[in-house]
């Protein structure tokens, strides 16, 4: 197998793989609401929004984000709080936080515009190489290569690599061998279709090599073994950790929330206060120890409310909900974070993560049963 400081596309393998996958493009792309803007500041939503997320699943957030900020002045001047509602459900919430955070930047050092080049955008608050690429090439069609999961198994196969994929070595010669493939006049279309071939024909298994449109130039394809490519280490045991939350309410039925450090997982959402329990450590011991070292209080717990079981990307969560009475203290963040009693009726005006969402849903639902209060 070639070394990937050798891999190079031949002036024949450009000419088999630009105009076929541009002619396919055109014909086959897929109706996108961010497709059918020109405006750099949404494309650059979009492209942040489709960071670890489906297509199906961004448009009516994209829709709705777009509609309540349609300027990068009107995200600038919102309050995070209303971003991070927004995005509520869509997961990985730094990317909502840095966004905000960057069009603040737009705002106050390029005067309300997106800036096109490349050291510029690399600077704002959580944009990356494949974010800057996007953003320059779709909304200025500058000649930058995109290199997410879909382009990268795309070149692996074109170029027969056998490369680990994961490392930054790889990825750096993958964005070098998807430049010289891309085409300069028509650079963000180019990178979309790279991306939707990846998405939609050259997927992880099962690739439909028989519609692909640049089967000629794929070294992958005349091997006879494209599902070979691309190689990835394996995946590591997916950790498991047991949650303990209280749902701890006060004299006029308000129940006690607390918001997340902004920095790390969930940052900026509100949660009810808990955390993990420790080894072989009973639930309802763990909540009743939670409460007293995250808002110092102390609690007598209830009775078992609700039990869920979540995943995010790197861990899975079975979340045990109790209810509990306030026997003692003031609640009070450790970490000084905002804690707040609230109205069950009134949950739905904050960010929650998904999980504590669901505790939201069943509370709702349970809400008129007179032993939930009592």
């Amino acid at each position: 197998m070639a070394e990937l400081d050798t891999l190079a596309a031949t002036d024949s393998q450009i000419a088999a793989f630009r105009g076929p996958l541009m002619e396919w493009y055109d014909e086959n792309k897929r109706e996108m609401p961010w497709r059918k803007t020109g405006d750099p500041y949404r494309i650059w939503v979009s492209e942040i929004m489709l960071q670890q997320t489906r297509v199906d699943t961004v448009r009516e957030y994209y829709r709705r984000f777009v509609k309540a900020f349609p300027t990068v002045g009107d995200l600038a001047n919102a309050e995070q709080d209303e971003v991070l509602k927004l995005w509520e459900g869509l997961g990985y919430y730094s990317r909502a936080r840095y966004l905000h955070d960057a069009a603040q930047q737009v705002v106050r050092e390029h005067e309300g515009t997106v800036p096109r080049d490349y050291d510029d955008i690399r600077d704002l608050k959580g944009i990356g190489p494949y974010t800057a690429a996007a953003v320059l090439s779709i909304a200025y069609n500058e000649p930058h290569p995109v290199l997410d999961g879909n382009v990268m198994r795309v070149v692996s196969r074109v170029f027969a690599s056998d490369a680990n994929i994961k490392k930054a070595k790889t990825q750096r010669h993958f964005r070098r061998l998807a430049g010289e493939l891309l085409d300069p006049e028509r650079a963000g279309d180019f990178n979309q279709a790279m991306m939707e071939l990846g998405a939609t024909i050259c997927t992880p298994t099962s690739p439909s090599c028989g519609r692909c449109p640049v089967q000629d130039a794929c070294a992958a394809y005349a091997e006879g073994e494209p599902e070979q490519y691309p190689v990835t280490p394996e995946s590591k045991p997916v950790p498991h950790h047991d949650i303990a939350v209280g749902l701890v309410f006060d004299d006029d039925g308000r129940i006690l929330i607390q918001r997340r450090p902004e920095d790390g997982l969930l940052g900026g959402l509100w949660e009810f206060p808990g955390g993990k329990a420790e080894e072989g450590e009973e639930m309802d011991k763990a909540c009743i120890r939670e409460l007293r070292e995250e808002v110092g209080i102390d609690i007598e717990v209830d009775a078992p409310f609700y039990t869920l079981s979540h995943a995010y990307s790197h861990f899975k969560i079975t979340l045990y909900a109790f209810r509990c009475r306030l026997i003692d203290g003031e609640p009070t963040s450790e970490e000084g974070q905002p804690i707040r009693w609230v109205k069950v009726a009134d949950l739905d005006e904050y960010a929650f993560p998904r999980a504590n969402r669901k505790l939201i849903e069943e509370l709702e639902r349970r809400q008129e049963e007179p032993s939930l209060f009592d």
